[in-house]
């Protein structure tokens, strides 16, 4: 996800709560007119609660943010209060205002610019891994010298793709018929030497975001509902005059006339309610022109008037790199795109942007404004590449796929740097496929990969993949300068100092990394998309500090490269973190800061200086003495017994060249004498030289911190060259020791009293929880401060190869109050509580705020976490335990879904064709796609779930994975990728696709029977309570109920948890398929005892369906049977095998016919007028092709059916089916069953005559004025309607044919609408037909055109490209 955020000036809360796997590394203001939030997370947060991270701001901290040392105990002393708010009296000019919206220099930039106005990023190309950016967008047009600013704009995600494959031919008037069946001219003046068109279709909404659908949908709807108002008003009218022309009583023929004109009126005023606008379909034709590829789109369902957004009125485009030309929908939505094309005309790429993120990004790094310099990006000589890696599918989050197409198109633009603005979590540090590809690109190209370090602060440990997680990235904090806070944040008093915002993300990485390397501005107003209908807008969040930092390093390269100094990112890495400006003087907050604020005049310095040295990066791995395993990227004590002991650590340093190194010139000669420096050498002790060689050199590390205090401590070991000690380290071991307390007391209690909290403040503890604890209980109380306060409670736990545990809340407290949370702990694990003001909360005041804080462990400890029901009678032992204090145990446990699981049907294996998949290796990518089928006896909320491949994109070996569910009528109901979501399915059959990519065909081999799960969420009332007992026979007894009781610490006591009844079972849930849900053991002690509170440490619990019973339905059908006679049984089976074996033959050619006629005949000799036989031939007629003939297959339809009704005593029938049988005679209710499918029989040929009748009618509209043919069809009728509802789903589309025929077009729209309405299963395509066919008599275009614009959402026809 993207990683910044944007809100209106006024809104305190900012719109984007960092998620359990982060992705888009933005947080937004926005100054002045504002759209809507710019990104909604499609993921569920850590914990409920208000929106947090950075959003409009109203203040900043005047100091940098305290680590781990205790706040003070009283509040500081007045007169240094009105010292500090005096200090901060920060006055702005306009010029110093202006710049501040595009903070330069903070970081040196305009110093370095106002010396060197030629190295402002010329000759320098960025590659943007965003959402794609506008080409349209102010400032992104041209560089400082001319240049095009953007080279290329690429969807590297597959989500604009358009299938062009199909070849059409233009007719002798030019013109041709587009995928979406409409008429297009061609424009005579289009070159197409081959006079061959290709041509493809797509909803135009499926390119756009959110917010711009949200505002097309209101536009467009104020158009429609004006055009229905006008219908309503004429059907009213009607309605009307027929009333005064006609008096009641009405005769029986005027009162349907009258309920038709009603029905017209009902229908309309229906449509409006239920209108949902899912957008125009666009045409898209391709050509060869004879040099290039070229496209074109007709967008005339977006267009206000009638001849606009023609085809032939539209400029064709090639791929954008070639004439970097784009194009626009329509006036109305003012979007911007790109067309490229791909595999031979077979494939054609719309681009769009999914959020206007992107473009912030890229005009921060390099936007160029010759009228208004002052807000021109860090860097407007540089060029730009846009890679768009957020799917729209997804709602702008990133997918395997766009992250390696866009690392493909980055080499293959032969790029200097890349800047990526998202990010999320990780399992794993540097780990994983897109980060073995990063290494090549780094290690062999020389790209300069440069990340957002993540919006997850401000405890520790949460900067995300892969900015603050990966060697070969450089990633980036947000920080905020007082300038920016008094300019671009508006806040009313603005602090002395700079600052990092409270929300950016903080390291160490779980293997010990420093995690962010540098910070830079966090802010700015940037150009935003032409949809959007502003220009620019204030956005602020690490998405923009690592812009910030890429278009400053741009400045660097640009002057590398004019002075003829080699360019690597690892001299450029060294250069900008040994010449950042240091943010605090505590060692601890290099894990907020990194090395310091970027200075890039200084880096230059020391770029010019390095000119001559070797191109190497110092790789290290280090390793405890005595474990192999697992290799770390720094020292990280965190725990209680490991600052208890003094540890020993191998570090082995390695010495990496750039792939294309010469042995003999580069590696042969390498060697460096390196003094090894430590910043505390009473805790951490090391040899004083190594010589460092090509083939690399280990040392040892001892690491003491037992005297050392309780809290955060940061260390590092670092290397210098003796030679060159102006280099600075040329090497660091980062060392973090957390130092937890321990708490006593019967519960566990700590208590902070009296800390006193400025803008920005954070207090930090990290405790030791204890074993057996599963919750904690925190009571926070505010006092002694006058405007609201908005405050961050983070905690965080570390467990290996686990995502970081992590609880988070905003607190906003508009007077002093108190605040009750809870939330779960893992015992034995430490924590850190991280306690913060925001950073612009409270500025305006000179009144520090009072805090006392208390949190209480509470445990009930189980011996297993996961409670597994076998399926069978047998209840579960469970012991539970109090370690800590008496607890009250009160079991409840919840079954709320099922998990069915499936193999794959068929599997595909794929080459992928484009040279957007090709690896930089020269690798092509192969594509393995697999199918699974299921079905749904009912609707229901489903989510597919893929257990070896979910919740993991940066730390996954698999490049890319994405499913999507369609049913048979190819309508895409859902689609994803690593974090699967509900989506609601009607009744019906569905194909799940699974699309998983990689090189290795051998890999993929392996997956080609990978099991699925299909999630569905059980309706409230089929949700299963399970109860708890005594005794293990109290399932089966029913006595001895368990409900609560009182746990002594230290005392175990066990219970069961039953099995669920047979009866509560999900009906038709296969064996094998297991019930999910959720059991907890504890209630919450201390928040109000009036209102009982289940505590929230939640465990797993499962159940495996059995095997269903033995059905014994059989052997008693086998007993009725009995009564026949072995010949009679015999004959009777004979007969029904005919019967099958007639329906299985075919008729697709004239010998198969005739054969078929001939069995038929013979059949209906040997056992004549018998129903099921003839019922059967009714139905092989149908099966018939009609392609040739279709009058004469009617008639043959009505012969069928005439025989079937023919054969049936409708007498005897209507008396049987009055009478009501015995329910214990077994005799009588299969002869009712007989009675009711003779029944059925019977109604199914009145319905397919009266079809046929009706068909033939609308064939031959001559004949069908005859009154012959209309007293035909109108007794049929009658006669259905005698037998069963005739406005039922299965037989209401005769009765709207009979409306029709009537002239009753409304009555006749009404049932139809009940119809589908009615139905449960899948649209079917044929009722939607009809009901265009109805409202195009009736005259009603405005919803004619809805309803077609609805029929390609419902009637794809093919599936989209992955």
């Amino acid at each position: 996800m993207w990683l910044g955020s944007c809100a209106g000036s006024a809104t305190a809360a900012a719109l984007h709560k960092p998620v359990a796997h982060l992705r888009p590394l933005l947080r937004v203001s926005a100054c002045c007119s504002t759209p809507a939030p710019l990104h909604a997370n499609a993921h569920p947060t850590v914990a409920a609660g208000p929106t947090r991270g950075p959003g409009p701001s109203a203040g900043v901290a005047p100091t940098a943010m305290p680590s781990s040392s205790s706040a003070p105990t009283t509040p500081p002393p007045a007169e240094e209060t009105t010292a500090a708010a005096a200090a901060s009296g920060f006055r702005l000019t306009e010029p110093s205002f202006l710049e501040s919206l595009m903070p330069k220099k903070e970081t040196g930039v305009d110093r370095f610019l106002a010396a060197h106005p030629e190295y402002d990023g010329r000759g320098s190309l960025i590659a943007i891994f965003d959402s794609g950016v506008d080409p349209a967008a102010a400032g992104l047009q041209k560089t400082s010298d001319g240049k095009p600013k953007i080279l290329d704009v690429i969807d590297c995600t597959g989500s604009g793709d358009v299938d062009t494959s199909k070849v059409v031919k233009a007719d002798a008037d030019g013109a041709i018929v587009g995928a979406s069946g409409a008429r297009l001219s061609v424009n005579p003046s289009w070159k197409n030497p081959s006079q061959e068109w290709r041509v493809g279709c797509k909803l135009v909404y499926e390119l756009f975001t959110d917010t711009l659908i949200s505002r097309l949908k209101k536009e467009r709807k104020k158009k429609w509902d004006e055009e229905n108002q006008e219908a309503i008003s004429g059907a009213l009218k009607q309605l009307n005059e027929f009333e005064k022309k006609h008096s009641k009583p009405y005769d029986a023929k005027l009162k349907k006339s009258q309920e038709d004109l009603q029905n017209r009126l009902d229908c309309l005023r229906k449509q409006a309610d239920g209108f949902d606008d899912r957008g125009p379909v666009i045409d898209v034709v391709v050509w060869h022109d004879g040099d290039v590829w070229r496209v074109a789109v007709d967008t005339q369902g977006l267009e206000d008037k009638k001849d606009s957004g023609k085809l032939a009125d539209f400029v064709p485009l090639t791929n954008y790199r070639i004439e970097r030309k784009f194009g626009i929908f329509s006036k109305l939505d003012a979007c911007s795109f790109v067309a490229n094309v791909y595999d031979d005309g077979n494939l054609v790429s719309i681009v769009t942007d999914c959020s206007p993120h992107a473009t912030h990004v890229a005009g921060i790094a390099a936007a160029f404004h010759p009228e208004e310099p002052v807000l021109n990006g860090v860097a407007p000589g540089a060029q730009l590449i846009s890679c768009r890696i957020g799917d729209t599918r997804l709602g702008s989050m990133e997918t395997g796929t766009g992250l390696v197409r866009a690392l493909i198109a980055a080499v293959e633009h032969k790029c200097d740097l890349i800047n990526m603005s998202y990010g999320e979590p990780a399992l794993l540090p540097d780990y994983g496929r897109f980060i073995d590809i990063v290494n090549e690109v780094v290690d062999k190209h020389r790209i300069i990969f440069i990340s957002s370090a993540g919006n997850n602060g401000p405890a520790l440990n949460t900067v995300g993949a892969p900015g603050g997680t990966s060697s070969s990235i450089i990633g980036i904090g947000a920080y905020v300068s007082p300038a920016m806070a008094a300019g671009a944040h508006c806040v009313v008093q603005p602090p002395s100092e700079g600052m990092e915002y409270t929300w950016s993300s903080r390291g160490p990485t779980a293997d010990g990394d420093l995690g962010v390397s540098i910070s830079a501005p966090g802010g700015a107003v940037a150009p935003v998309p032409t949809w959007t209908l502003q220009s620019r807008m204030l956005m602020n969040g690490t998405s923009m500090s690592s812009p910030s930092a890429c278009g400053g390093v741009a400045l660097l390269v640009s002057a590398m490269k004019a002075e003829g100094i080699p360019v690597s990112p690892y001299t450029v890495r060294k250069a900008i973190e040994n010449t950042a400006s240091s943010i605090s003087d505590a060692p601890e907050e290099k894990l907020t800061t990194g090395h310091g604020l970027l200075q890039v005049d200084r880096a230059y310095e020391y770029a010019r200086q390095a000119k001559k040295l070797p191109l190497v990066s110092y790789r290290i791995s280090i390793s405890q003495v005595g474990k192999s395993i697992p290799k770390l990227r720094g020292i990280y004590l965190r725990g209680s017994n490991s600052c208890q002991q003094t540890s020993e650590w191998t570090v082995q340093l390695n010495p990496k060249f750039h792939d294309d190194a010469s042995n003999l010139e580069q590696l042969v000669p390498f060697e460096e004498c390196l003094q090894l420096h430590s910043t505390d050498s009473s805790v951490i002790n090391i040899p004083e030289y190594i010589l460092l060689t090509n083939n690399g050199r280990s040392f040892n590390i001892v690491v003491n911190p037992v005297n050392i205090s309780s809290g955060l401590h940061y260390y590092e070991v670092y290397g210098m060259d003796c030679r060159a000690p102006w280099r600075g380290p040329i090497f660091r071991v980062p060392i973090t020791i957390i130092k937890p307390i321990a708490l006593s007391g019967e519960p566990p209690v700590l208590s902070l009293s009296k800390l006193y909290f400025k803008s920005g403040h954070i207090e930090r503890r990290f405790i030791n929880v204890p074993i057996g604890a599963s919750w904690a209980e925190v009571t926070m109380r505010t006092s002694a401060f006058d405007t609201p306060r908005r405050f961050f409670l983070d905690t965080v736990q570390m467990c290996p190869l686990k995502r970081p545990i992590k609880w988070e809340s905003v607190v906003t407290f508009s007077s002093p109050s108190i605040k009750n949370f809870s939330f779960p702990v893992e015992g034995g694990l430490t924590l850190e509580l991280s306690i913060a003001q925001f950073w612009s909360s409270g500025n305006a005041s000179h009144e520090p705020t009072c805090v006392d804080f208390e949190i209480v462990f509470h445990g009930i400890f189980i011996d297993q976490k996961v409670i597994a029901l076998d399926g069978s009678e047998s209840p579960m032992r469970i012991v539970a335990r109090s370690l800590l204090a008496s607890e009250r145990l009160v079991p409840v446990a919840t079954l709320n879904k099922i998990k069915i699981p499936y193999r794959p049907v068929d599997s595909n294996f794929c080459p992928l064709p484009t040279s957007r998949d090709r690896l930089p290796s020269g690798k092509q990518i192969i594509a393995l796609t697999l199918t699974y089928k299921f079905k749904l006896e009912d609707g229901a909320e489903v989510k597919p779930h893929l257990p070896l491949l979910n919740n993991r994109i940066y730390d996954n070996k698999f490049e890319s994975q994405f499913y999507r569910i369609s049913d048979s009528n190819k309508c895409v109901y859902s689609s994803g990728d690593v974090y699967p979501s509900y989506v609601k399915l009607p009744k019906g059959e569905y194909t799940l696709q699974l699309y998983i990519r990689h090189e290795n065909v051998q890999i993929l081999e392996k997956l080609k029977q990978l099991v699925l799960f299909i999630e569905r969420k059980l309706e409230k009332k089929d949700c299963i309570q399970l109860s708890f007992y005594s005794e293990p026979d109290g399932p089966i007894i029913g006595n001895a109920a368990f409900k609560s009781s009182v746990l002594v610490p230290g005392e175990p006591e066990a219970f069961y948890v039953g099995p669920p009844s047979r009866e509560k079972l999900p009906k038709g849930a296969p064996p094998g398929s297991v019930l999910v849900g959720s059991i907890t053991y504890g209630i919450v002690s201390s928040f109000n005892k009036k209102d009982e509170q289940h505590a929230p440490a939640s465990y797993s619990i499962l159940c495996i369906i059995p095997p269903s019973k033995v059905d014994d339905t059989k052997e008693k059908g086998v007993s009725v049977e009995t009564k026949k006679s072995i010949s009679e049984r015999l004959n009777d089976e004979v007969r029904d095998t005919k019967i099958k074996f007639l329906s299985g033959l075919k008729q697709d050619n004239e010998d198969n016919k005739s054969a078929w006629t001939e069995l038929v005949a013979s059949l209906k000799s040997e056992y004549p007028k018998y129903t099921p036989l003839l019922a059967k031939i009714l139905e092989c007629v149908l099966q018939e092709s009609t392609s040739d003939d279709k009058i004469s297959h009617h008639k043959e339809v009505i012969v069928a059916a005439d025989e079937v009704v023919d054969s049936i005593d409708k007498e005897q029938l209507a008396k049987l089916l009055s009478l009501k049988p015995d329910p214990e005679d077994e005799e009588s209710q299969k002869t009712k069953r007989k009675m009711e499918e003779t029944r059925d029989q019977l109604a199914d040929a009145l319905y397919q005559k009266g079809l046929a009748l009706a068909e033939i009618e609308s064939l031959k509209p001559d004949e069908s004025t005859e009154a012959s043919a209309k007293d035909v069809f109108e007794e049929n009728y009658k006669e259905l309607i005698k037998w069963v509802d005739a406005k039922s789903t299965k037989y209401g589309t005769l009765t709207v044919l009979r409306e029709r025929r009537c002239g009753r077009c409304g009555t006749a729209l009404k049932v139809l609408n009940d119809m589908i309405q009615e139905d449960s299963e899948q649209p079917k395509k044929k009722l939607y037909d009809l009901k265009i066919q109805l409202i195009e008599e009736i005259g009603w275009a405005h919803v004619s055109a809805y309803e077609k614009q609805w029929m390609h959402v419902r009637f794809p026809p093919s599936l989209p490209p992955f």
